[in-house]
């Protein structure tokens, strides 16, 4: 036996051509994955962290607890230690994943009575955060500073028009969002929180291991990174391997430690995840993978202009690169003619986003080729009847 309304929530789903399938490895040319810098498949670093277990006799499977019992080897304060000097941070925690990451901060630290400003198309793991907050929370319109400001003005001033903060006020926002691909203006998002006397939190995920000379992220790029309260930063993504971490001050890491749910009560990483971890970061002064990269995004954004597909893109500097289609069916459809094709690019369907904002994603890599890019973009033109 199956309860009946959950079917009947599988069933409307599938009504609206909806529901979520699990995808199958293949051999199609990667325009999808998260792995910007081809470093999942990189053998230097398997081999690196290989030799560095070996010698270092950390040959088990498991972590064998969490870290506040028997999990918290010296490998950990080891690698912590070196995301701190990589990413300019006074402290560094890290986190199983980049989802358990935004879950623990957001359900622990802000508190009943405080404020949660947040960017409208912020990541579910933020939005899942926040809802096991006891926090009051507020979107602002994506990337409108003006909404924002206005905002935080009517928050911090009494009927009578006299300045006030009555509450802890957090903002929220990712440096490049996951399915557009923008990014905010950080400077001028920096300065209205300083104004407002608000803590900025920025999720860098879709940034770490692209922007900065050598993949430090986009609020390093700008040299803006002593800013903000906090930066979450994963691992999982252009850095091909696996978790997160939560960059910020040394109270904050005490906190966490002592509060974010999701950190305290699960199984710390095994050694073989935080040696990858380390050997990436090893790897990522050296590599010529992030230059690679950078260049095939702008011939990317040239082809768009060359095919006159540039009313439908969203206007990105990133890895991200989003075509809008609307609805389901149509984006499904184009994506599938693109996969019989040889190239991977997935379709984005409604609910991940709002309806009537439907749209193939691009994921660009380092390791696609010229030829490539320039094949996708025109017969993604030909399909669209540009």
């Amino acid at each position: 036996m199956f309860p009946k309304k959950l079917q009947d929530k599988i069933n409307e789903r599938k009504t609206h051509n909806m529901l979520r399938k699990l995808g199958t490895q293949h051999h199609l040319i990667d325009f999808s994955s998260n792995d910007y810098l081809g470093f999942s498949n990189l053998k230097e670093i398997f081999d690196m962290t290989h030799r560095y277990l070996e010698t270092s006799n950390l040959t088990r499977n498991g972590a064998t607890g969490s870290r506040l019992l028997s999990g918290n080897y010296e490998l950990y304060n080891e690698v912590e230690k070196t995301l701190c000097e990589f990413h300019q941070a006074e402290s560094a925690l890290i986190f199983n994943s980049g989802y358990n990451a935004n879950l623990g901060f957001f359900s622990s630290v802000p508190q009943r009575g405080d404020i949660i400003l947040y960017d409208e198309y912020i990541h579910a793991s933020i939005r899942d955060g926040i809802g096991m907050s006891h926090a009051k929370s507020y979107k602002y319109r994506h990337n409108d500073l003006k909404h924002l400001d206005e905002m935080l003005k009517r928050l911090s001033t009494d009927k009578a028009g006299v300045q006030h903060n009555p509450s802890v006020i957090y903002v929220v926002t990712e440096s490049v969002f996951s399915m557009d691909g923008d990014a905010p203006d950080i400077a001028s998002l920096i300065h209205i929180s300083k104004q407002h006397q608000a803590y900025l939190v920025i999720d860098e995920a879709h940034a770490t291991g692209v922007f900065g000379k050598n993949g430090e992220g986009l609020l390093q790029e700008l040299g803006l990174e002593n800013d903000v309260f906090a930066r979450i930063i994963t691992f999982g993504k252009a850095l091909g391997s696996h978790g997160a971490a939560i960059l910020g001050s040394k109270a904050l890491t005490q906190y966490l430690i002592n509060f974010a749910r999701p950190f305290i009560y699960t199984t710390a990483l095994p050694p073989h995840s935080l040696m990858t971890i380390k050997s990436v970061y090893i790897e990522l002064p050296k590599t010529h993978e992030i230059s690679k990269l950078k260049e095939n995004i702008t011939l990317f954004k040239e082809e768009i202009l060359k095919n006159n597909l540039q009313n439908h893109f969203i206007e990105s500097q990133s890895a991200i690169q989003s075509c809008l289609i609307l609805g389901n069916e149509n984006v499904k459809a184009i994506s599938n003619q693109l996969i019989k094709k040889g190239f991977d690019v997935k379709p984005i369907l409604s609910p991940t986003v709002p309806k009537g904002k439907e749209r193939l994603r691009f994921c660009l890599h380092s390791f696609n080729s010229e030829t490539e890019i320039k094949e996708v973009i025109q017969l993604l033109a030909k399909l669209l009847n540009i």
